[in-house]
């Protein structure tokens, strides 16, 4: 009867009759349907939400469950709520019947993410690394054109072993939004955090006694960063041609070990040209002042210029080129100096069994001209300064068909070496991550 009505153009009399249903058995999931379907007719969206919800939740099996979320997604929607019409739609991923629905669901959620003022991004993950404090791999100061030194290494200047775990949050709104420009507002908070292997800890502590140094805590190896961005991109160039250009104002706080390291204050920019329909190149530069730092010798401006080009190949595949090179000037010798950066990346346009994989190297070179040394006595300048270059390499395997409500587990390889003059600053790294992203 309360479906006839429904059928009949009756809501009102399916609404009553749902209802009565309802009093009888509070989890009929038929009942639920037809009092959301109601409620949908009659202008009330936001009540057939929270109908379709519950016959979500009472539904008998995935394909009512898929039909009950993808009406709580339409009705979210129709109620001015963009962002619970999104969540609703990440549910119907899980319980799609097939490709083609996985691909419309993506295709309806961009449409959303257009649409919807704020925008929200969670990605985290864990790490086994042999390097979690980017320490040494010598144990004793050796440095180039100089007596060799006895000094040992304390515990936390080597390199130790363990987990590292990450978790990357970010919300942005639009203030607004034209056929030209775009106005936002966005925040960032990423946490890292460190637990030290059982052979690290042991090795710490031989080392600490060796040298009358305390042994680390993994919280002293914890960092923290926030940031609240303010940013306009507008197109640029002439008209049809794919141009477009970013402003950004940035306020941010760094913390480390618990306590706080410093403020900083940038002002960044970035150009964009389509050179053509396969190739993009963007030109961004930003300059970055640090303020109240913990300590004066975290005190610094710094400078960067990058350049990336990206090109689509005739298979799928996609090609990267980035330089990027970075000017710190620093109250602190041991700061002040440049760097370079280049990396190459190719990502395949086809999946390799259930994955995509993508894969990039990193080549970087930096001179601190003013570099110094403890000798065990007192601080000494290195002769000509201290010189690094480092090479790394990663792959990334991204199991898209392995997805939950749209997220997808990431498997990164990372393994690369830092070379020095000073061999404090002779590093190595091997790491693999596990962590989750979004397949839209």
């Amino acid at each position: 009867m309360a479906a006839h009505a429904l059928n009949s153009g009756n809501p009102q009399l399916a609404l009553q009759l749902s209802s009565s249903l309802l009093q009888a058995n509070g989890k009929d999931h038929l009942a639920w349907h037809l009092q959301a379907a109601a409620y949908a007719r009659t202008g009330q969206p936001e009540k057939g939400r929270k109908s379709a919800a519950r016959a979500f939740r009472f539904a008998p099996d995935d394909a009512s469950r898929y039909q009950m979320a993808q009406l709580a997604s339409r009705l979210a929607f129709q109620g001015g709520s963009p962002t619970l019409s999104q969540y609703w739609l990440r549910r119907t991923a899980v319980y799609a019947p097939d490709e083609k629905a996985e691909k419309l669901i993506a295709k309806d959620y961009e449409t959303l993410r257009r649409i919807n003022p704020w925008s929200f991004r969670l990605s985290g993950g864990v790490k086994p690394s042999s390097n979690v404090n980017n320490g040494s791999d010598a144990a004793t100061q050796e440095i180039d054109g100089l007596a060799s030194h006895e000094n040992r290494f304390g515990p936390r200047a080597i390199a130790l072993s363990g987990l590292i775990g990450t978790l990357d949050a970010g919300v942005s709104r639009r203030l607004q939004q034209s056929e030209s420009s775009l106005t936002a507002l966005s925040g960032r908070l990423y946490v890292q955090r460190v637990a030290l292997s059982d052979s690290a800890k042991a090795q710490a502590a031989e080392l600490a006694a060796r040298t009358g140094t305390t042994v680390p805590r993994n919280s002293e190896f914890g960092s923290t960063y926030g940031e609240i961005t303010l940013s306009h991109a507008f197109k640029a160039g002439k008209p049809g041609q794919g141009g477009s250009a970013r402003v950004a104002l940035t306020g941010a706080t760094s913390w480390y070990g618990g306590e706080r390291n410093y403020n900083l204050a940038k002002l960044s920019a970035a150009r964009s040209w389509a050179l053509s329909p396969q190739n993009r190149l963007t030109i961004d530069g930003s300059a970055e002042h640090r303020l109240s730092p913990r300590f004066a010798t975290l005190e610094a401006d710094v400078f960067g210029l990058g350049a990336s080009l990206s090109r689509q190949l005739s298979n799928g595949s996609s090609l990267s080129f980035s330089l990027g090179l970075r000017d710190t000037q620093a109250k602190s010798n041991n700061s002040d100096g440049t760097s370079a950066t280049f990396r190459v990346g190719y990502a395949l346009g086809h999946q390799i069994g259930p994955a995509k994989i993508s894969t990039g190297l990193i080549l970087g070179t930096a001179d601190y001209p003013h570099h110094t040394f403890h000798n065990g006595h007192s601080w000494q300048p290195v002769p000509g300064g201290r010189q690094d270059t480092s090479a790394y390499a990663d792959l990334n395997v991204f199991f898209e068909e392995y997805d939950y409500a749209g997220f997808a587990p990431m498997l990164r390889l990372r393994a690369g070496k830092r070379f020095s003059n000073h061999s404090r600053f002779e590093t190595s790294e091997f790491s693999i991550s596990l962590g989750v992203e979004s397949k839209f």
